[in-house]
């Protein structure tokens, strides 16, 4: 019996760059297929073509032993094709229920109009499978990160497909909706659904996958079964060298007090207190909704203090805006990298220079000359791929994406960084650089701020964990007494006794 799917040297070029050289990869029956690699490896590449979203140079495709031409989203549907986006693919001014239905909209019989009362079914019927409770009226804009990731999956369970390609379902997701996003993976595997699972999270790829195919620079360096493969191994295969330690944390003398916040109240966090210091790296836990990333936002001015006091090497600061923040000394790496992040429309070299124009202008002028150096000197150091400070950052993968945003902040001169969810999509070894970039952070006397929802990040990197529930801190953990069981302990108890 033929496979489910066969794409045969797929080939994908860009002006100067081969993102997909000659790939190979089959898809059977009721399989998850895990597909790895590090960040602009062709992944996300691979899926478009399948989706049509893009078109291939060369190869051929072959759906149930059959050649497929693949020319727009719409054939790649009417195969029984379903694709999770890492991008969103969402409408904000829409509903939930509208983007869940948006290209596949029920009618009322023959006629030529939308039934509502169906759109809202099946959104609810989706959501439900995934164990949300969701508005199905709210607009997509008042929604988290999480719960956009979750529509954007329900989106695709709504249609009835034969072939699942999910890129990065989890990168945004809890420990509850991941857990539900496990079952339904599983139901659809023993349905006959054919899963392509696109994940930098290897633990994913031993919990759910059966095979696992590796991509390095647009080309497969490894296909087998996932049982054939150890974790080191599968890390070398996508780096192409050996990475001893995932989490390389830097041990340094904490400094004195950098950052104090007194009773912080905002829209969903209650008087928080902490204390931040110099060469420290402090982990934010909480489930989401605990309000962690609230209390990033803000300190960093981007939404209104409805009460408390914050103060900055010794100087008490009220920064109304990020432009304030900035200026006061704090930097903020958002969750939210494409929303509020970037601005895609711009190149990498314009979004690197955006938090220090200040200090690149010479009157009204920016010094194009030094803004290129700077952009240049940053992708190097961080391997934007690809290579390229003029090309605008819409073109990037999602861990190239957050890799100048990262590039933007070390750019500044700020005595804070708070870095939200910054390894989310990220590969291992990009992951590695970054706790290699908050190490040589700390150690220059920043101090810094780690939101996770990545326990064995937190664990691993930071030197205390504070945690949060129901916008309130729940503990404040030193690094020896640390585990994964007390944090899901205080996460999970907003009257969880504070530890000091």
């Amino acid at each position: 019996m033929a496979s489910l799917l066969d794409m045969q040297h797929i080939v994908k070029r860009y002006p100067g760059v081969i993102a997909l050289d000659d790939v190979n990869l089959e898809l059977d029956r009721g399989e998850v297929l895990c597909l790895v690699g590090e960040n602009g490896a062709g992944k996300s590449t691979l899926v478009n073509i399948l989706a049509g979203a893009l078109r291939k140079d060369g190869g051929e495709i072959r759906v149930d032993g059959s050649t497929a031409e693949i020319q727009s989203p719409f054939e790649s549907q009417a195969l029984g094709i379903g694709v999770i986006f890492q991008d969103f693919k969402l409408v904000p001014e829409l509903s939930v229920a509208e983007n869940v239905a948006l290209g596949n909209e029920p009618t009322i019989g023959f006629l030529p109009f939308i039934d509502r009362q169906k759109v809202r079914e099946v959104a609810v019927t989706a959501l439900e499978q995934l164990g949300e409770e969701i508005d199905p009226a709210a607009p997509v804009s008042r929604l988290s990160v999480g719960e956009r990731q979750m529509v954007e999956i329900a989106r695709a369970l709504s249609r009835k497909v034969r072939i699942l390609a999910m890129d990065e379902p989890t990168a945004s997701l809890s420990d509850h909706e991941i857990a539900s996003l496990y079952k339904v993976v599983r139901r659809l595997r023993a349905e006959g659904v054919g899963i392509i699972y696109i994940s930098h999270r290897l633990n994913e790829v031993y919990d759910l996958g059966d095979r696992v195919t590796v991509l390095r620079d647009g080309k497969v360096v490894q296909s087998g079964p996932v049982s054939g493969l150890d974790r080191p191994q599968l890390i070398r295969c996508m780096v192409g060298r050996e990475i001893e330690n995932e989490y390389p944390k830097a041990e340094l003398e904490r400094g004195i007090s950098v950052l104090q916040v007194e009773n912080l109240s905002t829209a969903g966090v209650q008087n928080l207190s902490f204390e931040l210091f110099r060469s420290e790296v402090l982990g934010f836990a909480g489930l989401v909704g605990a309000g962690r990333s609230e209390m990033a936002h803000a300190l960093f001015g981007g939404t209104p203090r409805l009460a408390g006091r914050i103060w900055l090497a010794g100087r008490e600061i009220a920064p109304r805006s990020p432009y304030e923040a900035i200026r006061d000394g704090l930097g903020l790496l958002t969750e939210d990298r494409n929303r509020l992040g970037l601005i895609l429309e711009m190149c990498v070299r314009e979004n690197i220079s955006l938090s220090s124009l200040e200090d690149l202008c010479s009157g009204p002028f920016v010094r194009r000359a030094k803004e290129k150096a700077i952009a240049q000197r940053h992708v190097k150091e961080l391997q934007i791929r690809p290579a390229r400070p003029e090309m605008k950052a819409e073109h990037l993968s999602g861990g190239n994406r957050q890799k100048v945003v990262i590039a933007r902040w070390l750019n500044t001169r700020a005595r804070v960084l708070i870095f939200d969810e910054p390894t989310a999509g990220i590969d291992v070894g990009a992951r590695y650089e970054i706790y290699q970039m908050i190490n040589r952070l700390a150690a220059s006397g920043v101090g810094v701020i780690l939101i996770s929802s990545d326990l064995p990040e937190l664990l691993g990197m930071c030197d205390r964990i504070a945690v949060m529930c129901q916008g309130r801190l729940t503990g404040m953990l030193e690094r020896a007494e640390a585990t994964q069981e007390r944090i899901m302990t205080l996460a999970t108890s907003a009257q969880g006794s504070r530890i000091q």
